[in-house]
């Protein structure tokens, strides 16, 4: 069963998701290199060139393509625009919120223009998150706010509740 970490840009999905790996000692899968990978190109370079919808149609093959079932996979911010995408995850692995605020992800995203996040021209960080927040919502099976936590705590909130947790 994979451990699928859903959330928005700077919440921690990358970082959380390499020690939670090395935790649990399973493989771990990063979408959003995997979209590079393919494209052979960063994530906003395709972006400005190509525009949003094609790099969601990526991001989605992406995460198709991922057929593993023992990893940790870190997932692009804007996968949940993708119902496919996100059912695939679902039907292989426990989808996992991290869910970080407003003000610290301000905090935390200095390169917001750079760093290949799917938004609209002029979106602010509080209009991405109050776009995206229902769908993190909707395909979570549980919430981390890990707004206060250092990445060690949040690995060892995910895997305390993972033991108790059946899907």
């Amino acid at each position: 069963m994979n451990i699928v970490l859903i959330g928005m840009p700077g919440s921690g999905k990358s970082t959380v998701g390499v020690i939670l790996a090395k935790s649990l000692g399973v493989d771990f899968i990063d979408t959003d290199l995997l979209i590079q990978r393919r494209e052979n190109r960063l994530l906003q370079d395709i972006i400005d060139k190509d525009g949003i919808d094609f790099f969601l149609d990526r991001e989605s093959e992406a995460v198709l393509s991922v057929s593993s079932d023992n990893a940790v996979i870190a997932t692009g911010g804007s996968v949940i625009f993708r119902e496919d995408a996100m059912l695939h995850l679902k039907k292989s692995g426990t989808v996992i919120f991290l869910d970080v605020s407003v003000n610290e992800l301000e905090r935390r995203l200095s390169n917001i223009k750079t760093r290949g996040v799917a938004a609209e021209k002029g979106e602010t960080v509080k209009d991405i998150y109050n776009k995206r927040i229902f769908l993190y919502k909707k395909y979570a099976d549980f919430t981390v706010d890990a707004n206060s936590l250092s990445c060690e705590e949040t690995v060892n909130i995910i895997c305390e509740t993972l033991k108790n947790f059946k899907k």
